[in-house]
């Protein structure tokens, strides 16, 4: 799966800014609906393709390494479908709070996320600024 926004949502151009434009507005909220909807269709096609790997590919071999290396590839798609699992949910939730009119704005602060931000994140639930501070906290705690 793309790391990147432009290679994951290429046909879906940015938001054209309007500084007259009320922050989520109507046409904001439909720009971000198409991509979380584009977003979770991919992670829903690699879904698919896993199955189908898993069900094609499982073999029992007899040479124990051969064994190992396929249950080693096994073990990294289901960590990495896991790892998508979770992402599914933030976008359900991201596409649950636009419904809300909730979507958009800092969950510790209050404030707009932004719109590019949230191009760039589309399930971003903090403003960069308290981002980066919940990231020093945490590795104050981890480290």
């Amino acid at each position: 799966m793309p790391n990147s926004t432009e290679t994951r949502f290429s046909h879906i151009d940015p938001y054209p800014l309007d500084r007259d434009e009320e922050y989520m507005c109507d046409s904001q909220k439909d720009h971000f609906r198409a991509i979380l909807a584009e977003w979770k269709r991919q992670l829903m096609e690699e879904v698919d393709s896993t199955i189908h790997h898993l069900q094609e590919e499982q073999s029992n071999f007899a040479d124990p390494s051969d064994r190992a290396s396929q249950e080693e590839e096994f073990s990294l798609e289901l960590r990495t479908r896991d790892r998508e699992r979770k992402l599914i949910r933030k976008i359900d939730e991201a596409a649950e709070r636009i419904e809300a009119d909730d979507y958009g704005y800092c969950d510790a602060c209050g404030i707009e996320i932004g719109i590019r931000r949230l191009e760039a994140r589309p399930t971003a639930t903090l403003c960069i600024d308290c981002k980066t501070l919940a990231e020093i906290k945490e590795k104050q705690v981890g480290g």
